[in-house]
């Protein structure tokens, strides 16, 4: 075995177990149906893509010590939020269901996205929420305010 090759085989074995850590992630936060037909999907056009975001994204920064799954995703939420990628954060916020983020966070998370991303993008962000948490004949969403109107609450 040349010198090359001995060195390129912890690199290959680094990546390989990158990727398992990574598709185990994965498939933990977003499902099991979601990342086959994520994987079922690839073409030669975009098959290193979903390899490289399974290795980089899911396997070497998801899985490092130090926060939780569920900060990370928190984490995640937010920053999605804040650049405005509705479609991801859709299917992030559909996987909170997995992570046990429950709607009350993703409201205070995205109550700080207005104060330090801007109220347009916790707007817009927030209606995401509700369409994917809170669905026409699915979940209920909480109850609004009590006893008062949209200008305040009762006087009585």
């Amino acid at each position: 075995m040349s010198d090359s090759t001995r060195r390129s085989l912890p690199a290959e074995a680094a990546a390989q177990s990158s990727w398992q850590r990574g598709i185990a992630v994965r498939r933990q936060v977003l499902g099991n149906a979601h990342v086959e037909r994520a994987l079922a999907s690839a073409t030669d056009f975009d098959r290193d893509f979903q390899d490289y975001i399974t290795r980089a994204a899911w396997g070497d920064v998801w899985t490092r010590p130090g926060l939780s799954l569920q900060t990370r995703h928190l984490l995640t939420i937010v920053m999605l939020a804040t650049l405005n990628r509705q479609e991801e954060l859709a299917m992030h916020l559909e996987a909170t269901r997995n992570t046990g983020i429950t709607p009350e966070e993703v409201r205070e998370a995205l109550m700080h996205v207005a104060v330090y991303a801007g109220v347009p993008a916790a707007h817009s962000a927030l209606k995401t929420a509700k369409r994917v948490l809170f669905p026409p004949g699915g979940a209920a969403e909480p109850a609004a305010h009590q006893g008062g109107s949209e200008e305040g609450p009762a006087r009585g």
